[in-house]
């Protein structure tokens, strides 16, 4: 199973971007995504995730701003991202809770996708 994650890129404070996450390989269903992100200097952090069951977490710090969603059961999902604020420039990572063939679950992590938001 891999995870890539893409969208990231440089846009100013009060823009947004949206992440994808888009899984491969054999999987049987996605339980859960989430979205983690490290700024630089700091710990990495847990910033949103979504079930498939539709429930979703939110960190304090982007309720409001940021938006999860699924794609589907198998191929992945999005980070909606609006009003963005310099504090939110870090490295963006998916990570998922995975059924493989049938076996599992496993976790999961993508490669990261850098986010730089100017003043």
């Amino acid at each position: 199973v891999q995870l890539q994650a893409s969208g990231g890129g440089l846009v100013q404070a009060g823009g947004s971007l949206r992440l994808s996450c888009a899984a491969s390989g054999s999987i049987f269903a996605i339980n859960s995504m989430g979205w983690y992100r490290q700024a630089p200097g700091k710990e990495r952090e847990l910033v949103a995730t979504v079930t498939s069951g539709g429930s979703t977490y939110y960190a304090d710090s982007v309720k409001g701003r940021f938006t999860i969603s699924r794609l589907n059961a198998k191929k992945g999902g999005y980070l909606q991202m609006n009003s963005l604020k310099p504090e939110d420039t870090a490295v963006y990572y998916c990570t998922a809770e995975v059924d493989v063939a049938g076996m599992g679950p496993y976790d999961f992590w993508g490669t990261g996708t850098l986010v730089t938001v100017s003043s």
